[in-house]
């Protein structure tokens, strides 16, 4: 006899696959024996069993990984199924944590660097209110002492490092933002003074060598009239390098005008390193633990969840971060106590990581030291290049 459309009564074989039911579960796929499209309560049910059995483990998934090893440990020794699976977890705080990474410095941007890049009007009309390095000066002639001083240290500096292709123009836009700065706060200190860019500096303190406005950090190099060329190479790698300057020499034009845009670009790129860097950590572990008895993914676990570790104490400093650029100029306290503790945020990470590999093999504390010293000088090297491949993939993208 069919079962009426209104009958809800847990059917007696599985709807997926047709194997007889011994509970609310299918012994062969898994399927729940309810049908929640013929219940609105089993529905409603269905929602707030996923919901709280997700939330739950992810609750417990986090708290476990604050204790340095414990989360490793255990998912090691077989209790799995308490918690979110590493490589999961590792993607999402990733994807959570550089998302909140871009409004952290864009708040940041937001206050420091945005007010500076629109002094760059010739007109003044934008002069920022905060004059940045020269904000403790508190007469005109001091401020006008600390500027001639700044330029004349640029220029110093430029001449020591003469025929550097480039460098006159990072002088250059080095000495437009101290006159810029040091012009803002004569003008708060004195408002008869012009809110304008002061030609402060004569043509003794002129930075030899300037290149044009229209040079760029990659010297006189022109993809078509000047391309670089390496013998050693066949030609479609030097077409290849020359369009990848190309690029670079577009994007530092706009970087110099947005250093904000350079440095959002950058952060996103941090996530392809990552997964890059965790599998590497992983076979850096298996090589210095060969007699632990552990497989190369048993490693990748520990890998994974020291680096979710990391992200998620980067996690808590953007959102420190984003907290103190909420609070008002007056809250100069409470400031000090975020910044207090995006410090010892920082300083506990190398701590943690030393206490996971030191719980995770169990070897004695003075052995797990030489190989956690060895091994991170190894991995702080491969950070380093990964860092480059991140910059120059920011800069030719």
């Amino acid at each position: 006899m069919n079962t009426p459309a209104g009958d809800h009564a847990a059917p007696a074989a599985c709807d997926n696959c047709a194997t007889p039911l011994t509970g609310e579960y299918c012994s062969h796929c898994g399927q729940h024996a309810h049908n929640p499209l013929r219940s609105f309560a089993h529905a409603v049910e269905d929602v707030l069993e996923s919901f709280w059995h997700l939330d739950g483990r992810i609750v417990r998934t986090l708290r476990d990984l604050l204790f340095p090893g414990r989360l490793a440990v255990r998912f090691l020794r077989g209790h799995r199924a308490p918690y979110v699976p590493p490589l999961r977890l590792f993607v999402v705080m990733s994807v959570l944590t550089f998302f909140v990474a871009q409004y952290a410095f864009h708040w940041e941007g937001a206050n420091v660097s945005m007010p500076a890049v629109a002094t760059l009007d010739p007109a003044g009309a934008n002069l920022p209110p905060n004059p940045g390095e020269f904000a403790e000066q508190t007469t005109v002639a001091a401020v006008e002492a600390e500027r001639d001083a700044k330029l004349a240290d640029l220029v110093q500096a430029n001449r020591q490092v003469a025929g550097v292709p480039g460098l006159g123009r990072v002088t250059q836009l080095g000495m437009r933002k101290i006159r810029i700065d040091a012009q803002a706060r004569i003008h708060q200190l004195d408002p008869n003074q012009p809110a304008t860019l002061a030609a402060s500096t004569d043509a003794s303190n002129a930075a030899p060598d300037t290149p044009d406005a229209d040079d760029d950090l990659l010297g006189h190099f022109d993809p078509a009239r000047n391309p670089v060329h390496i013998d050693a190479l066949p030609g479609f790698a030097n077409r290849w390098i020359n369009k990848k300057l190309a690029r670079a020499q577009i994007n530092l034009r706009r970087y110099s005008d947005d250093p904000g845009e350079g440095l959002h670009v950058f952060i996103a790129a941090i996530p392809s390193a990552l997964f890059v860097l965790v599998p590497v950590f992983a076979l850096l572990l298996k090589v210095f633990y060969l007699g632990s008895g552990r497989g190369y993914l048993e490693h990748l676990v520990v890998g994974l969840y020291s680096h979710t570790y990391m992200v998620l104490s980067l996690l808590a400093v953007f959102v420190l971060m984003l907290l103190d650029g909420a609070l008002p100029a007056s809250a100069g306290w409470m400031s000090w106590i975020l910044a207090t503790l995006r410090v010892l945020l920082l300083l506990w990470v190398p701590v943690y990581l030393w206490l996971t590999q030191y719980r995770a093999y169990g070897e004695p504390w003075w052995l797990t030291t030489i190989k956690y010293v060895v091994i991170g000088n190894l991995y702080f090297v491969l950070v380093g290049v990964a860092t480059l491949m991140v910059g120059f993939n920011s800069m030719t993208h």
